[in-house]
């Protein structure tokens, strides 16, 4: 009986401060996911694994050099290497994050040595060790540390989505820089071209001011437009010069100066597909991000609420101070001991109760991130569907106006040339101002298109059918 009584006051503590932490939890529980409501696909769209999502779609451009161009990218990418890299880090993180639920031991050894001189008194001297092992250990009572360990996890997933992301934005952007590097490439040929042409009209302009004595301003419009196209095939040389440049840096391969690319633009020889549904925004990464740190923040704000309840650890320690160091390992002179301890913060200023509201306004920050960023997906996806369809109507009128424009051109051209009555330099010039623009107006166009592609596979996180494995 006096045993027991004893152990009343404990009870009645232990009892007390379990109903002290539950009275205290009187949050509303986290979220730890959401749902978007989503089209089931996009009006404006004509009728796995993340390496495939990532950079699958490349292929259906049909271009073998952009494919290696990617691949070279993909290999010696520095941004890519450092998302790798914080990847890694993670992961690495999260291991480390497990340990909270094993025992945790240290070990501590001390030694002084003293030595005394007293006149011509003999010197005297002494010696003291110490070792001290010990350990401790908390019971996750509550699945504190277990909610801890989870967060980590969805804070790996969120990087791992974050590194696929990083992937598929290089892919993105390396193709880009190809496209307009060739585009840049056929606009300094159309300069050249436009440099020839005009060197021509003013051969004849000249001829014809030299063999009749009339025709001055004709020479005077000649030189004028020879000295501007020269302008521009130095801008449009410029131009060239600087998208090699930046593909060059995205493949690792700057500064070479090297970097050539194609002749012509890849083709679109592929439709988008009827009915593209739209779960496969699921998997863009920036999404998968997002609902991992929805999962996360909703775990820290779980483990924020459960530090308002009571902890139980258990410690243990052994150790001796000697005065030979011999003796240290010695177990008789050990002195172990072994205690638990139950604990319970009645008053922190407040501090645990805003640390827990804290971590649940991060977590309804975390959902209207994500409900932000879907809506913000949705819409980029059918922007670039509506400007696929558009782009390829506006290039089909494009391509009859390039045409009817070079035909107008060889006849005003003719005709000025062959002397024919009513035809002067002026219709030669407007005529070929008209073809230049057009020509030059068709590969911004083609160009544009495709750039347009690569961003509708941007937007929807990689290919037309991959989903996320």
């Amino acid at each position: 009986m006096q045993r027991n009584s004893r152990a009343y006051p404990a009870i009645a503590g232990l009892s007390s401060a379990l109903l002290w932490g539950c009275s205290s939890l009187t949050f509303q529980p986290p979220v730890d996911s959401s749902v978007v409501t989503s089209p089931a696909s996009w009006e404006s769209a004509d009728g796995c694994n993340d390496g495939r999502i990532s950079q699958g779609w490349v292929d259906t451009f049909h271009d073998a050099e952009l494919e290696r161009t990617v691949d070279a990218a993909m290999a010696h990418n520095q941004d890519l290497a450092a998302a790798a890299a914080r990847m890694r880090s993670a992961r690495y993180v999260r291991l480390a994050g497990r340990s909270r639920v094993l025992p945790q031991a240290s070990l501590l050894t001390s030694g002084n040595l003293s030595r005394s001189e007293n006149g011509r008194a003999r010197s005297s001297s002494s010696e003291s060790y110490g070792l001290t092992v010990s350990s401790s250990w908390e019971a996750d009572l509550w699945g504190r540390l277990r909610d801890l360990n989870a967060a980590d996890d969805a804070d790996y997933l969120a990087t791992r989505a974050l590194f696929r992301g990083a992937r598929l934005s290089l892919a993105a952007a390396t193709a880009r820089a190809w496209c307009n590097l060739i585009a840049a490439e056929q606009q300094l040929q159309l300069a050249t071209v436009t440099l020839d042409s005009f060197q021509r009209n003013l051969r004849i302009s000249e001829r014809n001011y030299k063999g009749t004595g009339q025709g001055a301003l004709d020479v005077q419009f000649g030189r004028t437009n020879v000295a501007s196209a020269r302008r521009d095939l130095e801008s449009r040389r410029l131009a060239r010069d600087e998208a090699a440049r930046a593909l060059e840096v995205l493949t690792g391969a700057y500064p070479s100066g090297k970097t050539r690319a194609g002749h012509e633009l890849p083709e679109l020889k592929r439709r988008v597909p009827a009915g593209l549904p739209s779960e496969l925004l699921e998997r863009r990464p920036d999404l998968a991000a997002a609902r991992a740190g929805i999962l996360a923040t909703a775990r820290r704000a779980d483990a924020a609420r459960k530090s308002l309840l009571p902890s139980l650890g258990l410690s243990t320690s052994a150790g001796t101070p000697v005065s030979a160091f011999n003796k240290l390992l010695n177990p008789d002179y050990l002195v172990a001991s072994i205690g638990a301890n139950i604990a319970q913060t009645l008053y922190s200023g407040g501090a645990l109760g805003n640390q827990a509201r804290a971590a649940l306004e991060q977590n309804q920050a975390s959902v209207h991130d994500y409900h932000q960023a879907a809506l913000t997906a949705f819409r980029e996806v059918e922007s670039a569907l509506d400007a696929d369809h558009s782009l390829g109507e506006q290039e089909r009128y494009l391509v009859t106006e390039v045409e009817q424009a070079a035909l107008a051109e060889k006849q005003a051209t003719r005709d000025y040339a062959d002397g024919i009555e009513g035809s002067d330099i002026l219709d030669v010039l407007e005529a070929q101002r008209r073809a230049n623009n057009a020509r030059s107006s068709l590969i911004r166009l083609r160009n544009e298109r495709l750039l347009n592609r690569i961003d509708l596979h941007l937007a929807l996180g990689g290919d037309f059918r991959t989903r996320e494995s």
